[in-house]
């Protein structure tokens, strides 16, 4: 596996270890792919293993093995629970077997027509570039212009997809309640490449990250907003590497300030709510407490903690691209739905999440668990909107 720098004594000890299967307290699975399927291939040393092999020529390529190998979300929670100190080479093995997959032209069709859409549309769902700015029709939004304080960099899912353009709007509406002077690109937003690069895509995520880097310069862009802690993982640590330094604030981080200097003013609501923690704005990131000090300056809203929380969350199985594909669905072992019930076991009536992806997986899981009278997923954004409003 020479460009994923992994030796076999490194296979090994991964292999022979399996502690990144369990939660630290060893009570349940917190390999969301190992949850779902139980078969030793599906955690990171079986699967590292079996692309080892592949690699070797010990294997042969099947559909089987691709399954295998994309089912993986990156979620990270290998590496935060790695004895071994392998940290963040586990991940990058796995996105450089994928790019090895996609240099032999051996994509799934999934896969392969994800990426391509982007390439070519700018979106994994091959949608026209022309609707990305659909949702502004009934919102007060403008063109980013050089003078603004901030870009609002909204993203493909809350572009796109009904529900997640919801969260745009909430947000929009706060921003222009407080003052703040920002824009958006609109129609001429393109894909952030985050998904792209965990698929390993390396090419194409080098061409949309030059692409956006340049647009953002053209338009003397410093400061980003983003909904999706996917977009501030890329754009805050792999687009500095190509000459795309700005600064990068998710948008609860905006939040946080805006309420601690008194922009925001929040009225009580007496609401019990329990937080998922997105993978890339926690482990990736290490964003952990702001969020949950923007939900505990409401008044009258009682937090309360799911037995997994922060470095030892639940992944919602949304990563690499599966809040589409979802290779992990149909099972009450999938991901989401395993989340959802963990989330209703707190007690609390809302789900509170902090991404597009979380929001797009848990509401397909309220469905598929029939919970949708028991528990709501609202984003952050939509509580405080809802808390100023009141």
């Amino acid at each position: 596996m020479e460009k994923a720098n992994l030796s076999s004594l490194q296979l090994y000890r991964c292999f022979a270890c399996g502690y990144c299967k369990f939660t630290s307290d060893f009570v349940d699975y917190n390999c969301p792919s190992y949850k779902r399927f139980r078969f030793e291939t599906y955690f990171a040393g079986g699967r590292l293993w079996l692309m080892y092999a592949w690699l070797n020529g010990e294997i042969s390529w099947s559909e089987n093995l691709a399954n295998i190998i994309y089912t993986c979300t990156t979620c990270k929670n290998c590496v935060e629970h790695c004895p071994m100190g392998f940290n963040q080479d586990i991940v990058n093995w796995i996105t450089s077997v994928r790019g090895e997959v996609i240099e032999r032209g051996l994509a799934p069709p999934n896969i392969r027509d994800f990426l391509e859409n982007i390439r070519k549309y700018g979106n994994p769902w091959g949608k026209s570039k022309s609707g990305r700015e659909a949702w502004t029709k009934n919102v007060s939004v403008r063109k980013f212009k050089p003078t603004d304080d901030y870009l609002l960099y909204v993203g493909c899912l809350a572009s796109y997809d009904n529900r997640a353009q919801e969260i745009a709007k909430s947000l929009v509406e706060i921003l222009n309640d407080t003052g703040i002077s920002f824009g958006i690109l609109g129609n001429e937003e393109n894909c952030d490449g985050n998904e792209v690069f965990m698929l390993g895509e390396k090419g194409l995520y080098q061409l949309l990250a030059e692409q956006n880097i340049k647009k953002f310069k053209e338009l003397s862009v410093k400061r980003i907003i983003t909904l999706s802690p996917h977009s501030y993982n890329i754009m805050r640590n792999e687009y500095p590497k190509l000459g795309g330094t700005f600064e990068v604030l998710h948008y609860t981080q905006l939040l946080h300030d805006l309420i601690k200097s008194g922009k925001i003013k929040l009225s009580k609501t007496e609401v019990k709510v329990t937080y998922h923690d997105p993978c890339f704005l926690g482990r990736y990131n290490w964003i952990y407490e702001t969020p949950r000090e923007i939900l505990r300056s409401i008044p009258g809203l009682e937090l309360l903690e799911m037995r997994r929380n922060r470095g030892n969350s639940f992944c919602c199985g949304g990563g690499s691209g599966n809040f589409i594909m979802d290779l992990l669905g149909g099972s009450e072992d999938s991901p989401n739905r395993v989340r959802v019930r963990e989330a209703y076991e707190t007690g609390a009536k809302v789900l509170a999440v902090a991404c597009p992806s979380c929001m797009v997986m848990f509401e397909s899981a309220l469905k598929d668990e029939e919970m949708e009278e028991k528990l709501v997923v609202r984003d952050i954004s939509e509580i405080i909107r809802d808390s100023c409003r009141k």
